[in-house]
């Protein structure tokens, strides 16, 4: 791809577009083009359906992205680096020189590990929303020389990736463009409407050539709409469906005996563990009528080839792990795999092979990092000593916010206002975490670097370039890491990280190609294996934390469950500050006049954790018993400052120790 330099020479031309790809946290990877009027972007969109561009873009991209530039043009934008004069909270800054702001930085973190030792220091970074390099690359690597804590990212899809791991090792993903050739795809907890959006025309096509829809959603959302079957289950309730589907196939004999008995282990273990649950407990359990269970049971049964895509909704609850495993198990049960439009639509991450972290240099022990699970931050910055043996002193957050992502918001607040700790924050704009920074530095764009753009929903592999010069003083993950590694002493040598070597190698490597594996040629159990050295998909492993699925009943001392699902908005909390969502609560008609509420009413939502006060919709997309509040808002879109992540608890699921969004449990009165 040509720098913005080589586009235009020395001199800035009028108007010019310039090709480049989306690394946001999406599963499409989109190859753009950005026009640039005066060297400013004033366009963003799709790139030409050609040999260059990813072609699940296919000329189109998301409402989000083609209004990106406002973000990158934000009134908000940090433009210099900044240290605090008020409270934390207040947002009150001062202007700072990188020098002053990382001599200051590099000096509480040396002050804190001579004083509480390397496990004070505590790097949050998240950067989901970065490129390969950016992401991975230098300050990692920074922090694991420093011996550094490790946070998990616990807090979305470790619970997926880890039931993945149990049952098929890294067996790749089928490609999103082979769900065309499905009979019958069933959509279980994720909502392509408004993230991953390239898949639905995919799923348009399979029902014009006469194939089926199914959706297994709370909500009767934007896919669910355009599916022939929804099933609206009861949150954390996934798990006894699917065990009442694969039992139901055992009693009617139409298990894949055959692949069982070739391709996997444990297979009667699961089904005997299955068989405590009938498609009448199911119906019962789930609360959805038995004739549609009933149908999506001929369906399964029937249909073939199938295709399930299954999302990380059904992982957010104590039985997260559970359902998971026994959603992959049941698609095995049946047999769904070896021929092209069957087969699990997962994540793609795995066909991206390259390495892009910063090589260990040589005759250097590898320090070792304990782990802090990312949902239990909030505790161990308020200084709870059974999270963290040692108190926090240093906070350093890179592509993060957690202000308002983390779950119980109340706590993690009350952590990051803790004056005992220092805090630094890399970022673009002013979130709401920002706010409570010590030190804020100014962060790049993916329109401002040199990187490589993977993806988690197609094969394919995109080398960026910088489109615009650098807004402020902006610097990169990289740039940050070296200076600082710099001054905590290590070796300018061993942190001369030079990321357009680094993407021109790939780009090399790769020979310029787009595609890291043609389309069709990820059919598993055919293309691709389980990675174990029998090569057989594991239903029972006897020594995992979660041998079999099990299903435990939530709390219910409030009666309403409250989901914060993605919108067409926001990714994560990213564009909340540009274009939010409605900032409201969506409850179904009877749970409505239950509580004598009308639409457009002012309500409170509340538990024994923290209230807010918030507009009612009234809709009959939400099934009884659950609510909606948008994920991703930030603190200016109530009163108070909370947002639902204020009801999430930080409970564990049953594998990986995953996040427990979907157990918030609310009860919502007339304000």
């Amino acid at each position: 791809m040509d720098n913005i330099a080589e586009k235009v020479g020395e001199k800035i031309a009028e108007k010019i577009s310039v090709r480049t790809a989306c690394p946001l946290d999406c599963p499409d990877a989109c190859s753009l083009e950005v026009t640039l009027t005066l060297g400013r972007i004033t366009k963003v969109d799709a790139a030409p359906v050609d040999e260059l561009s990813n072609p699940l873009t296919d000329g189109w991209i998301c409402k989000k992205v083609k209004h990106h530039a406002d973000r990158v043009y934000s009134p908000e934008r940090i433009m210099t680096p900044l240290i605090r004069v008020g409270a934390k909270g207040s947002g009150q800054f001062r202007s700072a020189t990188w020098d002053e702001a990382l001599d200051l930085v590099a000096e509480k973190i040396k002050a804190a590990i001579a004083s509480h030792g390397v496990d004070s220091v505590l790097p949050y970074l998240y950067n989901s929303s970065a490129p390969k390099l950016e992401a991975k690359y230098l300050t990692p690597h920074l922090f694991a020389r420093l011996g550094a804590p490790e946070i998990l990212h616990t807090i979305c899809a470790a619970t997926y990736g880890a039931a993945w791991d149990q049952v098929f090792g890294e067996m790749l993903s089928i490609d999103t463009l082979d769900v065309v050739d499905a009979k019958l795809v069933v959509v279980w907890g994720a909502n392509p409407a408004v993230s991953g959006t390239h898949l639905l025309p995919l799923l348009a096509k399979v029902q014009k050539s006469g194939g089926k829809l199914v959706v297994v959603d709370p909500r009767k959302t934007g896919t669910a709409s355009r599916a022939d079957l929804h099933l609206a289950v009861r949150p954390g309730t996934d798990v006894v469906l699917a065990y009442a589907l694969s039992n139901e196939l055992a009693r009617t004999g139409k298990v894949a005996t055959q692949f069982l008995e070739s391709h996997t282990t444990g297979s009667k273990e699961f089904l005997a563990a299955a068989s405590k649950y009938t498609l009448e407990d199911a119906s019962k359990i789930c609360d959805v009528s038995l004739d549609k269970i009933r149908e999506l049971f001929e369906l399964i049964a029937n249909t073939k080839p199938a295709v399930l895509r299954m999302g990380y909704g059904p992982e957010r609850n104590r039985n997260g792990g559970s359902s998971v495993l026994a959603v992959l198990g049941l698609w095995l049960v049946a047999g769904h795999f070896g021929t092209s439009g069957s087969g699990i639509l997962a994540s793609t991450s795995d066909g991206f092979s390259i390495d892009v972290h910063a090589p260990w240099p040589k005759d250097v022990v590898r320090p070792t990092q304990r782990t802090l699970n990312m949902n239990h931050v909030g505790r161990v910055l308020r200084g709870d000593a059974g999270a963290w043996p040692v108190k926090a002193k240093v906070f350093l957050i890179q592509g993060a916010n957690p202000a308002v992502t983390a779950v119980d918001q109340v706590g993690m607040l009350a952590g990051l206002a803790n004056e005992e700790i220092f805090t630094v924050v890399h970022d673009q704009v002013m979130t709401d975490t920002a706010k409570f920074a010590d030190v804020v530095l100014p962060a790049t764009t993916h329109f401002e670097v040199h990187d490589l753009v993977g993806s988690y929903g197609s094969y394919t592999a995109q080398v960026i370039s910088p489109v615009i010069e650098r807004v402020g003083e902006s610097r990169t993950n990289n740039e940050l890491a070296a200076a600082l590694a710099i001054r905590l002493g290590f070796s300018a040598d061993e942190f001369n990280g030079d990321p357009q070597f680094i993407a021109d190698r790939i780009a090399e490597q790769k020979k310029h190609s787009l595609q890291l594996r043609k389309v069709g040629t990820t059919v598993q159990f055919e293309d691709t294996w389980p990675t174990f050295s029998d090569k057989r998909a594991r239903l029972f492993v006897a020594d995992s934390e979660l041998p079999l699925p099990q299903y435990r009943e939530s709390e219910k001392k409030y009666p309403l469950v409250l989901i914060s699902p993605a919108t067409s908005h926001t990714i994560n909390s990213m564009f909340a500050d540009t274009d939010p969502p409605r900032v409201a609560i969506s409850m179904h008609p009877q749970d409505a006049a239950q509580r004598k509420l009308t639409d457009a009413q002012r309500v409170i939502v509340r538990n024994d954790v923290a209230s807010i006060e918030i507009d009612l919709v009234i809709d009959e997309t939400m099934r009884p018993g659950v609510c909606f509040i948008p994920k991703g808002l930030w603190m200016r879109a109530t009163q108070t400052g909370l947002t639902s992540n204020a009801f999430a608890p930080d409970d564990l699921n049953d594998l990986a120790s995953g996040a427990c969004f979907n157990d918030a449990r609310v009860e919502v009165t007339v304000a």
